[in-house]
């Protein structure tokens, strides 16, 4: 896990564009609004241990970390899913699947107490276990939490067909109603999560069906040869998508409108401390610098804010300038929240901008 607490480096103020007018136009249409989100949800359990408390263990002679405090909440795709949460979406419609097993009675709990949420079309079933991220912390008084050696639990085999085709199904439901659909692939060996490739025709079918539906794509493993969809990735990704290696600002903004205009959708480039690019298939760019650093950061998670507020702000009519800047507001926000895969609430990112 190494150095996760290491700022970015030197930033540019946010050269905001946006009114508060507009500001407020645009969030007030978030409780309005009904997103599916379809993807591998787990569980992010947090072992809190205190280095007071250690000890040696007589049976092993090895050093015994105690436990002080657990807490757990939606991990991965249920991290865009906290962020949709926290910008008061209306309906929130999570496809995906857990295990039936202690943490998806953890992950099933935690995602029933959120407002919003609706769990019909969410999975619990005996053929998967579920996904899990179990992360020690060293929590010290005075000093920001560390975290040890992650405890990942995966699926390491094929999704079944009738479980795929339950997502498929879920899939083309939500199509009626959805004013936006966000799809995240986490896992990292193919077909063994939800977005398998049954799925991913189906999206296919529905992008071509709907050109107008917003449907936005990210994928741990890379956005080689998605349906035409909104495509979100970072710099390393897109250079493996180009076949080529951009690294300056104005480079990577041409190529993400290069791939725009071959895509016929918008594409989006994360740039860490250089900020966002979006790109529109009519040659349309914009880049937006990252906020200023205020201290300790933790970037874990900031991907996924990016990501809930790209396609909330989309939904509401946000122009793509406009959708970037509250992005990065957000962004700004989750990675100094230190300990925790964070959120941004309105009322936050109203007050960065």
């Amino acid at each position: 896990m190494g150095k996760r607490f290491a700022p970015f480096g030197s930033f540019t103020s946010l050269q905001t564009c946006m009114t508060g007018e507009r500001f407020n136009r645009i969030t007030a249409k978030y409780s309005q609004l009904r997103i599916a989100l379809v993807g591998d949800f787990c569980l992010d359990r947090y072992l809190e241990i205190d280095p007071a408390k250690s000890e040696i263990s007589i049976e092993t002679g090895l050093e015994v970390h105690n436990v002080v405090n657990v807490r757990s909440q939606p991990g991965a795709t249920g991290t865009i899913l906290n962020n949709l949460v926290a910008l008061g979406i209306g309906e929130i419609h999570p496809i995906g699947f857990c295990g039936e097993d202690g943490e998806g009675f953890e992950l099933l709990k935690a995602l029933k107490a959120m407002r919003g949420v609706c769990l019909e079309r969410f999975l619990q079933t005996p053929e998967r276990r579920t996904f899990t991220y179990c992360k020690p912390l060293i929590v010290a008084p005075g000093q920001p939490p560390r975290e040890l050696n992650r405890l990942d639990s995966k699926n390491w085999s094929s999704t079944s067909e009738n479980i795929s085709r339950q997502i498929s199904d879920s899939l083309q439901r939500v199509a009626d109603f959805a004013d936006a659909i966000i799809i995240m692939d986490q896992v990292d060996v193919p077909e063994t999560g939800v977005v398998t490739r049954d799925a991913l025709d189906t999206v296919h079918s529905l992008a071509t069906a709907r050109p107008g539906l917003r449907i936005l794509a990210d994928s741990r493993r890379g956005l080689k040869n998605y349906p035409p969809v909104c495509l979100k990735m970072n710099e390393s990704e897109l250079c493996s998508l180009m076949g080529r290696r951009v690294s300056r600002t104005e480079e990577i903004q041409h190529s993400a409108a290069e791939l725009s205009r071959a895509h016929g959708r918008t594409v989006f480039v994360t740039m860490a401390d250089r900020g966002i690019v979006g790109a529109e298939p009519d040659g349309a760019s914009e880049h937006v610098v990252a906020c200023p650093v205020r201290g300790e950061i933790d970037i874990v998670g900031a991907g996924d804010a990016v990501t809930a507020n790209l396609a909330a702000a989309l939904a509401a009519g946000a122009t793509l300038r406009e959708s970037l800047e509250l992005a990065m507001a957000a962004a700004s926000i989750v990675i100094h929240q230190l300990g925790t895969t964070g959120t941004a609430s309105v009322k936050q990112i109203g007050e960065r901008l």
